[in-house]
């Protein structure tokens, strides 16, 4: 049967359901929970730890290295060319995505912290996360590799409202990626123009970037962010469902559909709520 894929301006496959609490009039975070990373009195005591939440991309991350360890902007990064981290050969150096979220102490058996051993623990603990048993087995089932399930994940993580959403968003990937559509993703979009909103216009689902999911076809070239377990989990174990698109009408209100004129009428229930929503500060 022939499939005609409607227009882009008219397709809106993926709202990022925690900013769509800014159209129930609610204040929310950018991408994650406040990191205390600084003191802010003299006489408070200095972070012990640092806290990497999931979905974080790498920038973030750099950016909070720095601030734990009080270096200058950029250094971290700066570092990565001098770093030995033992990322996957498709990974091309970059440790997007296996930057794994959990908390990492900043003093270790009498020795501070450094970039190099904080990265080089995120990406350890990914490895140990991602290459045992039971998610490469995963990813094997699905016919892909641990990165590219580790990619999946990113997007899941940066797309799904909530773990329950997540194994549904994963089935989405798939049932995409299986009929040779694009994946119209707004979180691959955002990533390549390095921000995060759920205003994506006609002009950005334009730009040239190979992390375009609405130009290019199939995944992404790398992860758009760092997943937490519970989102690599739904990579590799998506949910049963003939679904195509899906959109965050409210928060807890996830909507996945095969139908398009459906998801035209959810699509078009969102963007009233967003309409009546303040507009939110960037």
């Amino acid at each position: 049967m022939h499939f005609n894929t409607p227009s882009r301006r008219r397709i809106r496959l993926t709202r990022r359901g925690r900013i769509a609490l800014i159209a129930a009039g609610a204040v929310v975070a950018g991408t994650a929970v406040a990191v205390p990373l600084l003191s802010t009195g003299e006489d408070e005591a200095k972070p012990t730890s640092l806290v990497i939440p999931e979905g974080w991309r790498a920038s973030q991350v750099y950016d909070a290295v720095d601030k734990a360890l009080t270096l200058p902007p950029g250094s971290t990064k700066k570092s990565l060319d001098k770093l030995d981290l033992k990322l996957p050969d498709d990974a091309e150096g970059n440790p997007e995505g296996y930057l794994f979220p959990a908390t990492y102490p900043l003093e270790q058996d009498g020795r501070k912290a450094t970039p190099d051993s904080l990265l080089s623990a995120m990406v350890d603990t990914a490895n140990k996360k991602f290459n045992g048993a039971p998610m490469a087995a995963g990813a094997q089932r699905n016919a892909m590799n641990v990165y590219q399930a580790v990619t999946i994940a990113s997007i899941v993580q940066a797309e799904a409202d909530n773990k329950a959403d997540m194994s549904k968003v994963a089935r989405v990937i798939f049932n995409r990626l299986e009929r040779g559509m694009p994946l119209q993703m707004d979180s691959t979009v955002n990533y390549a123009l390095g921000r995060s909103t759920i205003r994506t216009t006609e002009a950005d689902t334009r730009i040239e970037s190979p992390y375009n999911s609405y130009q290019r076809m199939g995944l992404p070239p790398t992860p758009i962010a760092n997943p937490g377990e519970d989102a690599m989990r739904a990579a590799i174990s998506p949910a049963p469902g003939d679904w195509l698109y899906f959109v965050t009408v409210k928060p807890g209100d996830t909507r996945f559909t095969a139908d398009y004129a459906e998801h035209q009428r959810n699509v078009a229930e969102f963007n009233a709520n967003l309409k009546a929503s303040p507009q939110p500060a960037r």
